[in-house]
């Protein structure tokens, strides 16, 4: 700041001022010295491995392959083949990369609406000033600081083929004996489940301090003209909570694109590759295959879906406050 003024005033800056201004600097240089060595340096690396061919090896040079990585991943040629034959869908059918951004876009889908739902009715819930909210509050946000190892294992106990999810369900005259993460089709709920389960009160806190900001002589006038609960909450509180919720989908999107942890305790992708999402295949390229360039080649892809999302987000921002 000191020698932004000093420029402007075209003074050379005193003893004092580019004291300040080293002070100032010494500051922010650990800070932008992270960002460098453990953000900025590893990106750059990954866009330039994925152009090469390379196992990972100290002794082995790295082979410069341009855009094959990226040929390999979409298999373009096979793709185009297909097509052309009237498989439309093989892309998301036969493809690794195909197979994984399906399911990605899957668990998002289902996922995001879900957590904003429970979340909207847990912080509605536990917004009055009733007894024992304040616990029940931290009950529900807990999970979201446990530890993710700590949540995946107990949930694969309860979601086992005799465990107490299965029993329960079993108690309406349903007749389902299987294990969760073993069986194809369900290994997703499941993995959504306990997603949902584990974020749900993240958001709720979210919501509730969103809702402390709703004026409450909104609904007192929506009272006096006779509006009912449900006409409250659809007219009142949902209209405000509309920059909340933009935001929390936004960010509950990114965080489903880069979601590998869930997976990779409970499912490791499978059975079969029914769970395998972007994340976990750019693990599985990386350190089982070891071929590095194609990872990062996929990591790529990411990196544009989740610039995409980015992108949207800052743009509806800005309408939200033209608005």
């Amino acid at each position: 700041m000191a020698q932004t003024a000093a420029k402007k005033s075209g003074r050379p800056m005193s003893k004092l001022e580019r004291k300040n201004t080293l002070i100032a600097y010494s500051f922010l240089a650990p800070n932008f010295l992270g960002f460098a060595i453990f953000t900025l340096v590893p990106v750059v690396f990954s866009v330039l491995l994925s152009f090469v061919e390379w196992n990972g090896g100290a002794m082995t040079q790295m082979k410069w392959v341009g855009l094959e990585n990226y040929a390999d991943i979409f298999k373009i040629e096979k793709v185009i083949e297909k097509f052309a034959d009237g498989e439309f869908f093989y892309f998301f059918e036969r493809v690794d990369l195909g197979i994984a951004l399906k399911n990605t876009i899957f668990y998002t889908i289902i996922t995001v609406p879900m957590t904003l739902i429970c979340a909207i009715a847990l912080a509605m819930a536990l917004n009055k000033a009733v007894k024992g909210a304040v616990a029940f509050r931290t009950i529900f946000f807990f999970p979201y600081v446990a530890s993710m190892v700590a949540i995946c294992v107990c949930w694969n106990f309860m979601l086992m083929k005799d465990g107490p999810v299965n029993q329960l369900i079993q108690l309406f005259g349903i007749p389902f004996n299987k294990s969760w993460t073993a069986d194809s089709t369900m290994a997703m709920w499941a993995i959504i489940l306990v997603s949902v389960w584990r974020n749900m009160g993240y958001y709720m806190i979210i919501y509730l301090a969103a809702l402390q900001g709703v004026p409450r002589e909104l609904y007192e006038a929506a009272t006096v003209d006779g509006a009912n609960k449900w006409q409250q909450f659809t007219n009142i509180t949902l209209p405000q909570l509309q920059p909340t919720t933009f935001f929390a989908s936004i960010m509950m999107i990114i965080s489903c694109f880069k979601i590998f942890d869930v997976v990779a305790i409970m499912t490791e992708g499978g059975p079969g590759r029914s769970t395998k999402m972007l994340v976990y295949y750019i693990y599985d390229v990386a350190f089982k295959q070891n071929k590095y360039g194609l990872a990062s080649a996929i990591s790529m892809v990411l990196l544009v879906i989740v610039l995409i999302v980015t992108i949207i987000q800052f743009s509806s921002e800005k309408k939200f406050a033209n608005d």
